[in-house]
């Protein structure tokens, strides 16, 4: 088969040809007689059923096949030499994949802003000490090397992507009941929400604080729960009251400031957008309470089995805590909940929406 004899020592034995530019330079720097280095060549040529190689002119000149060899194979090369290197990281620590679902309603640019930084770290790992091939590019072995998949979920969606295995770290869940068995959950902070409509919408108008009975005649805008399995919340809606369903918390807000509908936003993302006279804040009698946001991840079962014999003694809350953060997580979930731990980037998440952040978070 012709793959057999596409290995990387024929691919690397043709970039060693192609960037010394001879048949004896490349027999040098590979340590063979010019001999053995054509015989090869020939070999390679012959399973192929292609010349790689023009020789009339006493040079080692690619044909056309040649050069797509040549290329292909350096790109080959590149890839083996990144796959090599994520066996190394795995094996110090860093996961293959971290999958993080985060609430929509949290600061989309703090999040791609750790992703950045995330990508620029620089593990130490052991990298091949062979030279790259000529023209490559920067390979596997820049960045922590494990796969980073990022899901937006909605109300209990954030939370069933975790506790269903679908997420490694949740980001964004609420905090109002007990998390589930095996779960550990920290305290992200607190969102506050405004009621607000468009400037043309009827309900600017109103000078008083708007009851439900004016509130269920006024269509309302809602982002549905992305949960599948875990029972959907329903949040502000009337019993009667036309609503329009959106996918996401981008989507609320622009079908809000086209007077779509009514509903109540989170106030870090309507702020900008009311300052600019683009929504109007409105006062209502059942004003919507502050949301408590946490972020959740799942503790290994022995770290589990530690936290309840914790829970069973006297310093039950502290020796339980303790138990919870010697959990043995991956390099990837730790650099998360390290990032996680610091009040400037909780701050962040809650309220940056738009603009520049102070550096630090």
């Amino acid at each position: 088969m012709t793959r057999n004899v596409l290995t990387p020592d024929a691919l690397t034995m043709m970039d060693v040809i192609a960037r010394t530019g001879s048949f004896a330079a490349a027999a040098r720097e590979l340590g063979k007689v010019p001999s053995a280095l054509t015989y090869n060549v020939r070999q390679l040529e012959d399973a192929l059923d292609v010349l790689l190689f023009d020789r009339r002119s006493g040079q080692a000149q690619l044909t056309a096949a040649g050069e797509e060899l040549l290329h292909e194979g350096r790109r080959l090369l590149e890839q083996m030499d990144a796959v090599a290197n994520r066996v190394k990281r795995v094996a110090t620590g860093w996961e293959t994949q971290l999958t993080v679902a985060v609430d929509d309603a949290l600061s989309r640019l703090t999040v791609f802003e750790l992703c950045e930084d995330f990508y620029a770290l620089r593990p130490a790992v052991a990298v091949s000490s062979k030279p790259s091939p000529a023209g490559a590019a920067a390979s596997g072995s820049d960045g922590p090397g494990t796969r980073l998949r990022l899901r937006t979920e909605v109300l209990a969606g954030t939370w069933e992507a975790l506790v269903s295995g679908q997420a490694d770290l949740a980001i964004g869940v609420g905090i109002d009941h007990a998390a589930p068995t095996g779960v550990q959950v920290e305290t992200l902070g607190t969102m506050g929400f405004v009621f607000a409509v468009a400037p043309h919408h009827p309900l600017a108008a109103i000078t008083e604080s708007i009851g439900d009975a004016l509130l269920v005649r006024h269509r309302a805008v809602a982002v549905a729960d992305s949960a599948q399995r875990l029972t959907p919340l329903t949040v502000n809606l009337l019993p009667g009251q036309d609503v329009f369903t959106v996918p996401t918390m981008q989507a609320k807000l622009e079908a809000q400031l086209r007077s779509l509908g009514c509903g109540y936003l989170p106030e870090p993302i309507a702020r900008e957008h009311i300052a600019a006279g683009r929504l109007v804040a409105k006062a209502v009698e059942r004003a919507r309470p502050p949301a408590t946001f946490g972020y959740a991840w799942r503790v290994p079962a022995a770290a589990q089995a530690a936290v309840d014999a914790a829970a069973a003694g006297t310093a039950v809350a502290a020796a339980a805590n303790g138990a919870r953060r010697a959990a043995p997580v991956g390099l990837a979930l730790r650099w998360w909940l390290d990032r996680l731990a610091h009040p400037a980037t909780r701050l962040a998440l809650l309220e940056r929406h738009a603009g520049p952040w102070p550096a630090g978070y």
